[in-house]
């Protein structure tokens, strides 16, 4: 028999609607490789709302026991969505067609609806050397790693909210921090941008294109061009940083549903429904601008009142 909903992602926005499904008695599936979203490698929120602050690892915990706490819910939590296919009513699928699931383990799922709360992945510099020193000097977890740069010279590369996170993570090890940025301007929080004005180790490169990642068995730094006057340019570097932005995990529904230019999922804002029939989508998978932890629980429940809804016209 198949699920009335099934859920895929376990961030805010997933857990969010796991825990409304469950209270509105919706036969439920969620499917996520994990806890947390984004978020889970974070030093400290500080913005979810009602805690002051919090580590992202004691929030991803918190989201899982708030799910785990639903008796009308199942959960597979070790296994990744790899394909959506949309099955014909009358063929042994759900009663009005609904959607076939695919995951990584090889295993296949049934629904009516379904709702996309997969979030997304970090983006990479796709340069020369990148790959070839991963794990090498070249790091896209600046709470997993930036101890292990104590008294190095490092380079954060991106301009956003995690670009500055990222500097304030390695600000109590680094000895040297260079934020290198490809625009003239930083997108970051204004409090987070003056924290790290403050910090006389931090020096902004503006207009910094990265393009190649220098070293032989680890980072010896980085080549760049500035975007403004076309010079090349050398920085010696022990690490680099790479936090660029985020890729939204939607590929796998790239056939059903309409996205834009990035990949992000298009949705109504007013009830988060997706151009196919039955499947909503909700947090950082969606062309909703704004990336928050709150938006993306929001945004999950108003969709899941919405499926309740439509269950009950049924």
């Amino acid at each position: 028999m198949p699920y009335d909903l099934i859920i895929v992602g376990g961030g805010p926005g997933g857990v969010a609607a796991g825990v409304y499904a469950a209270r509105k008695k919706i036969r439920t599936l969620l499917i996520t490789d994990g806890f947390g979203g984004q978020s889970a490698i974070s030093a400290g929120v500080e913005n979810w709302i009602g805690t002051k602050s919090v580590a992202g690892y004691d929030l991803a915990k918190m989201l899982e026991g708030h799910l785990r706490a639903q008796k009308d819910i199942e959960i597979v939590d070790d296994d990744l969505v790899v394909s959506v296919a949309k099955k014909n009513a009358g063929d042994g699928a759900a009663p009005d067609g609904g959607f076939a699931v695919a995951t990584k383990s090889g295993k296949t799922h049934e629904a009516k609806y379904l709702l996309l709360a997969s979030g997304s992945s970090r983006k990479r510099l796709g340069v020369p050397g990148e790959r070839e020193h991963e794990g090498r000097g070249v790091v896209y977890c600046s709470t997993c790693d930036a101890p292990l740069f104590g008294g190095k010279t490092v380079a954060v590369v991106g301009g956003g909210n995690s670009a500055l996170e990222s500097v304030m993570d390695l600000a109590p090890y680094a000895s040297k921090i260079y934020l290198m940025v490809r625009s003239g301007v930083l997108r970051g929080d204004p409090v987070s941008q003056d924290k790290i004005r403050a910090d006389r180790k931090v020096e902004i490169i503006r207009n910094a294109v990265v393009e190649e990642i220098l070293g032989k068995d680890f980072v010896t730094g980085v080549r760049y061009r500035d975007a403004g006057t076309g010079e090349k340019k050398e920085l010696p570097l022990d690490g680099v940083f790479v936090e660029i932005g985020l890729a939204p995990n939607s590929e796998f529904v790239k056939d059903l549903v309409a996205r834009d230019e990035r990949g992000d999922v298009k949705v109504d804002a007013r009830t988060q429904e997706t151009s196919c029939p039955g499947i909503w989508a909700a947090g950082d998978v969606t062309d909703f601008p704004y990336r928050q932890n709150n938006i993306s629980a929001g945004d999950a429940i108003k969709a899941v009142l919405g499926i309740y809804d439509r269950l009950k016209r049924a």
